[in-house]
């Protein structure tokens, strides 16, 4: 029986950004040297997959501090950031904990509190109501000092103490064209608004939205492989519905495809958020290479060739 030809086109880039790949290598270490377990304060990277790969070596995943036991061992922080909070518990129970908060993230915490505390500004957070980047970012500053905004729509009725000493930052994961928008109204309504010195959306989502526009209009239907709480992944799911892509589906695993969907397509293309990792993206080829006759294709929009390091200590 002949197989129906199916043209998959991969995005590029797409998958594992640094931050993702530094912050799972500190909990892969941490386990290497410190022997199991080693205590990660929530999914150290949005991705189940990847969570319970860890989880399999020795890692434990807690919602909190105070669910781990005194016994010694390493406690790690995830790669979207922690309220200042949550350091300073660690200290006060003389916790051995190591920070895999992802640089980018960092960049926005040390920006905000610059902001606030040299220049007296009050921040302006465009972000996610709810999640752990952005309690990570706004628990850098007092109660008050940081004002979060999620649309257009919020900077109309946003409330600030001063319209005229005012800063924003923005989550690091967000969709490049709508924090465009906010942006730009923000702008209107306060015209003397500080602005990041470098933009605060982060290399990888940027480069990950674009490959996925790229494509869009170019296929039938777009496959994203990420998890539903991956804010990277959902915004690829917007861009390709937003880019002339008819079909869009976030699935995290090959098992969770509606191929249905899929048979009437002559052409698919196919990305992954920043924390699903490539094994991912091959076992969607191989379900797709035993349903259809598949020509793989990629298109790539850049080559990225960022790595950061992981904290001294597990280098030693």
């Amino acid at each position: 029986m002949n197989k129906k030809k199916l043209h998959i086109v991969l995005a590029s880039p797409r998958g594992f950004c640094a931050g993702v790949d530094r912050a799972v290598q500190i909990v892969e270490l941490a386990l290497k040297k410190y022997g199991s377990p080693v205590y990660v304060r929530h999914e150290i990277v949005h991705n189940k997959f990847v969570v319970d790969g860890l989880r399999a070596k020795g890692a434990v995943f807690v919602s909190e501090l105070n669910e781990i036991p005194d016994d010694g061992q390493p406690v790690i922080f995830s790669a979207h950031g922690v309220p200042k909070s949550v350091p300073k518990e660690a200290k006060k129970r003389n916790m051995f904990y190591i920070d895999a908060t992802c640089p980018l993230v960092s960049k926005v915490h040390k920006e905000a509190i610059r902001y606030f505390e040299k220049e007296k500004r009050q921040i302006i957070l465009i972000g996610h109501e709810g999640h752990p980047e952005v309690i990570g970012t706004m628990g850098q500053l007092p109660e008050g000092a940081v004002v979060l905004v999620e649309s257009v729509d919020d900077v109309d009725i946003i409330k600030v103490e001063d319209p005229d000493n005012l800063a924003y930052c923005t989550q690091t994961t967000l969709s490049v064209d709508d924090t465009a928008d906010i942006v730009k109204k923000l702008k209107v309504r306060f015209p003397t608004i500080m602005e990041p010195h470098k933009e605060d959306i982060c290399y990888a989502t940027t480069n990950r939205q674009a490959a996925v526009s790229n494509i869009a209009k170019l296929v039938d239907a777009m496959i994203v492989i990420g998890a539903p709480n991956s804010s990277n992944s959902n915004r690829l799911y917007e861009v390709a519905k937003n880019n002339g892509c008819a079909v869009a589906m976030l699935v995290q695993r090959a098992p969770d495809i509606d191929w249905s969907v899929i048979d009437d397509c002559n052409k698919l293309g196919i990305t992954a958020g920043a924390s699903a990792p490539e094994i991912l993206i091959d076992e969607v080829i191989k379900e797709a290479r035993d349903r259809y006759d598949v020509m793989l294709e990629e298109i790539s929009v850049t080559e990225e060739d960022i790595a950061f390091n992981v904290p001294r200590i597990l280098r030693d």
